[in-house]
């Protein structure tokens, strides 16, 4: 296998950039304000995802660049001045449209106005007096607009600093704000949550990286000593404490977690690990930043990511729906530019002259807690696989009962695997066959349909263990988004709570039900799901009926996924999925049962393994009690102990069980 030198690392990026900058010409308007790319629309229309095609774009156009000093063989800066010139004419017919129709347009703004700074000298400078405020005119309502609580605050703040350095419209309250709300979402080491949803910080993914690092940096890049006192310093030892913990959350393979929403943008994880090295606000030596950034691009381009035209397409590796959001059109995967702000830097840079090193989970094996998550987190060199086991944020208001968005729902994800989704979340109603199954724990009903986690309850998290607790739920519109889905009738059911140990390959999941669990209430644990050789079963909730040992799938890429019940769930079985799971059109979930109704304060253990062979040893787990909290006390194969403690509900939490409630 041919090893790159750092010139050919940084080659290949040149290359790669502007390969997809040319590939996207051929779909712009005349004017080139509009980039109008094949596929179905987003919920914003064909107008908004034009624009969204020019702005995504010109954000790598920007970083290829200012990387580049202003050498610019395929007239990038003539090509997107042409657009700028365009696009903000309103007589034209590539205009962009305006905010107030368009929401969308805000968060393109912002991309716009960070590629214009940074590609001042060749584009901005160079622009028309005229054109100039045409294009501050069209920002300009972007000043004192009440933006949502979340990372869109970022789109104003950005806006408004590049405005405020060429005489453009901006408000000091806005900035304040932005600023404001931003440190009331910091929830410590390193981690935002992306707003608060019921007031808390539960929503963790990876907008930390593109989002909640990336602008506020660039904002302070923007204002230069405008920005406030400290605040460049704030952001940055913010940043350098979270890169210490998403070093860890990449595979052997290159692959970031599959975990969250707007996961087609793939690359655009990158983004704090390159403003890493742009601000020196990172813990990582030059090599393994290139060495992490250089693998993640190898295994999106390696898999398919860039279609036989040299787009994007809206998926993971191939195309595919289910991992969507209805927000996601055919333009917006080019938020991936954020993952080559690396080229900004410039070639001398020790990132690209430094020899690579290894990943964090090629070094070795490693277990901790990345508590402010609510996550465990274990990576094993052997095969490469990063796993963590889920016990905080779920984008989830604890004030009502939701359907589980597979993306945060789950108990588990990895940089190997992908949680089962299917249907088409662009379309109404296009999930609502999404039962959880895949790293789900669940009690199924009467008729078999399975209970919803969302929203859970963080009970505690200390070293290698974590407890979380959720009220079982059926919901009569089952439909899932990242938002919280449909106003629906629910049924609750029984407080369901689930403990996890995680070292190496296996997670130890223990589960308590406390409350009258119903009629034919059975409890179901389910393990990872795979991708498989094979047609896509035509019935993808259809069970193949297994033994009473361990439910086992084997991968296409030869990953064992196995669950072993240890205590009370003696049933196994594997469920296979069609058009499910965005690593292959054929998937499989390994499933445990409890073989009836299970039974009020009872303790179910199961064994959850995901790894390149089938585990060497198991580890071993007795039970026991103290007072009413339940004790699963560990004992892995190398001697090491830990205790998994499942207390019981608060009994004023309690309610009559009802058979019907309105969200």
């Amino acid at each position: 296998m041919h090893h790159r030198t750092p010139a050919e690392h940084r080659a290949r990026w040149e290359r790669t950039a502007d390969d997809m900058l040319l590939a996207v010409r051929p779909y712009a308007t005349d004017g080139h304000g509009l980039i109008h790319l094949p596929g179905t629309p987003s919920h914003n229309g064909v107008h908004s995802d034009g624009l969204e095609g020019f702005a995504r774009t010109f954000l790598l156009a920007a970083f290829r660049l200012a990387g580049a000093a202003g050498a610019d063989p395929h007239d990038l800066a003539g090509w997107y001045a042409a657009g700028l010139t365009a696009g903000t004419d309103p007589e034209h017919p590539d205009r962009w449209p305006a905010f107030a129709k368009c929401n969308q347009a805000k968060v393109e703004a912002a991309s716009i106005a960070l590629a214009l700074h940074e590609t001042r000298p060749w584009i901005w400078d160079r622009l028309e007096a005229k054109v100039q405020r045409r294009v501050l005119d069209w920002l300009a309502p972007m000043v004192g607009d009440p933006m949502p609580g979340n990372n869109w605050i970022w789109f104003q703040g950005v806006t408004e600093a590049f405005a405020r350095t060429v005489g453009g419209r901006w408000r000091q309250q806005d900035l304040d704000r932005t600023i404001a709300l931003t440190d009331g979402w910091y929830a410590g080491d390193g981690w935002y949550s992306d707003g608060l949803t019921g007031g808390g910080h539960r929503n963790f993914d990876h907008y930390n990286g593109w989002a909640m690092h990336l602008y506020p940096l660039w904002f302070c890049r923007i204002l230069g000593d405008a920005a406030p006192a400290g605040l460049l310093d704030r952001y940055r030892e913010r940043l350098r404490r979270f890169l210490a913990d998403q070093r860890l959350l990449v595979g052997a393979n290159g692959s970031p977690l599959i975990q969250g929403r707007s996961l087609t943008y793939r690359h655009a994880a990158l983004a704090s690990v390159w403003t890493g090295a742009v601000f020196d606000a990172t813990p990582l030596a030059p090599g393994e930043t290139r060495s992490l950034a250089t693998r993640m691009l190898d295994h999106f381009t390696g898999h398919g990511a860039l279609n036989a035209r040299g787009l994007l397409t809206l998926g993971w590796h191939r195309p595919f729906r289910g991992i969507l959001q209805s927000y996601s059109g055919p333009a917006s995967p080019y938020w991936a530019s954020k993952g080559f702000i690396g080229l900004a830097l410039p070639p001398d840079h020790p990132v690209w002259t430094a020899q690579a090193t290894p990943l964090a989970v090629e070094e070795g094996d490693f277990a901790q807690e990345l508590a402010t998550p609510g996550w465990l987190v274990s990576g094993t060199a052997a095969d490469g696989v990063v796993r963590v086991v889920n016990h905080g944020g779920d984008h989830a208001d604890p004030a009502r009962p939701h359907a589980d968005d597979p993306s945060y729902a789950r108990l588990a994800y990895s940089t190997h695997t992908a949680p089962e989704t299917p249907g088409d979340p662009t379309v109404p109603g296009g999930s609502a066959d999404a039962d959880p199954l895949d790293n789900a724990v669940v009690l199924l009903d009467a008729a078999g349909r399975a209970s919803h986690r969302r929203p859970a309850t963080r009970i505690s998290i200390d070293g290698a263990t974590a407890v979380s607790r959720s009220r079982a739920h059926w919901l009569e519109d089952a439909t899932w988004d990242v938002f919280g889905g449909p106003d629906t009738d629910y049924t609750l059911g029984p407080w369901v709570t689930v403990g996890s140990a995680l070292r190496g390959s296996v997670e130890v999941r223990a589960v308590r039900v406390d409350g009258d669990p119903g009629p034919g209430h059975v409890l179901r644990v389910g393990g990872w799901a795979l991708a498989v050789d094979g047609a896509p079963s035509d019935a993808d909730t259809a069970r193949v009926e297994g033994t009473d040992g361990p439910a086992r799938v084997e991968g296409t890429d030869g990953l064992i996924s196995l669950v072993v019940g240890v205590r009370g769930l003696p049933h196994s079985a594997v469920s296979p999925g069609s058009d499910s799971n965005a690593l292959g059109p054929a998937s499989a979930t390994p499933v445990v049962e409890t073989e009836g109704p299970v039974a009020h304060g009872t303790l179910h253990i199961a064994l959850v393994h995901l790894g390149g062979t089938d585990p060497a040893a198991l580890p071993q787990v007795t039970t026991g009690a103290d007072g009413t909290t339940l004790l699963a006390d560990v004992t892995w194969t190398d001697g090491t102990r830990d205790t998994i403690r499942l207390p019981a509900p608060d009994p004023d939490a309690y309610d009559p069980w009802k058979d019907d409630h309105r969200a």
